[in-house]
């Protein structure tokens, strides 16, 4: 009989839970929770407590059988019941199972590429070496007096306001991102740009890198195809902001704790 393994099992964007009294953990067994082993393509992920993590795949017919006790749960949503560190590999598991279905051939020459390391990949044609693509991305909170800029954005899931936030282009600083999301997306000009702190934030594969940053001048007008509002706001007139998942929310709860 081997060891037990830590399963991280995902059904699209879910990943398997399983239900306990203090909310939820990943399956942990000596065998896969869902499927037969033999013909599931199963990577390895890292180690928690010195024991083996592992990451596959299931398809709509393995779902309809589930391990007592056992439940499908959107990954984000994942962070409300499981212990902090599972979500934490649970989504290194996402990023790195992403990662292999988009290069199981290669880019340049189509030919299969090989698995060198748990998190590497090679074509035996051209030489390329592949690695899991992390997209970073800032976001930024910006004071003017009292108040901080709190913006609403067309992709926010729900109706909470958040921070000004975007990818980092070709070429640029994370310093000249910050401030040419700010301009696009409220006309804004800032500065005394400082880093406050960064999250990973793998829906699939990005990091956010958190900033904090002064208002100079302008006139708030927004980029339409991206906001539906923007405003200052200060402690006592706050709208909904967002849940303590993100590093939004660890941005404004900082300044709602300062003095």
């Amino acid at each position: 009989m081997r060891e037990k393994i830590y399963w991280f099992v995902f059904f699209k964007k879910s990943v398997l839970v399983k239900h306990n009294e203090k909310g939820g953990e990943i399956p942990f067994d000596d065998k896969t929770p869902i499927g037969n082993e033999e013909n599931l393509h199963i990577l390895d992920i890292a180690t928690y407590y010195g024991k083996q993590c592992k990451a596959y795949f299931i398809d709509e017919e393995d779902v309809k059988e589930l391990p007592d006790g056992c439940e499908f749960i959107d990954l984000r949503a994942s962070y409300d019941i499981l212990p902090l560190q599972e979500y934490k590999l649970a989504g290194r598991a996402w990023q790195i199972l992403f990662w292999d279905v988009n290069t199981r051939f290669c880019p340049h020459c189509g030919v299969k590429t090989i698995q060198i390391s748990n998190i590497g990949k090679k074509c035996l044609e051209c030489n390329q070496e592949f690695y899991p693509n992390i997209s970073p991305a800032i976001i930024v909170r910006i004071h003017k007096g009292d108040s901080i800029l709190l913006i609403r954005a067309k992709n926010f899931r729900g109706t909470f306001n958040g921070l000004v936030a975007g990818f980092v282009e070709p070429g640029e600083s994370l310093e000249e991102t910050v401030e040419r999301e700010v301009m696009e997306e409220t006309g804004l000009k800032i500065n005394n740009i400082k880093y406050f702190g960064s999250q990973s934030w793998p829906y699939p594969s990005g990091i956010m890198i958190g900033f904090i940053a002064d208002y100079v001048s302008g006139e708030i007008k927004i980029q339409e195809d991206e906001l539906t509002s923007a405003g200052f706001f200060t402690k006592d007139n706050l709208p909904e902001i967002p849940r303590k998942l993100s590093i939004a929310r660890k941005l404004i709860d900082a300044w709602l704790q300062e003095k």
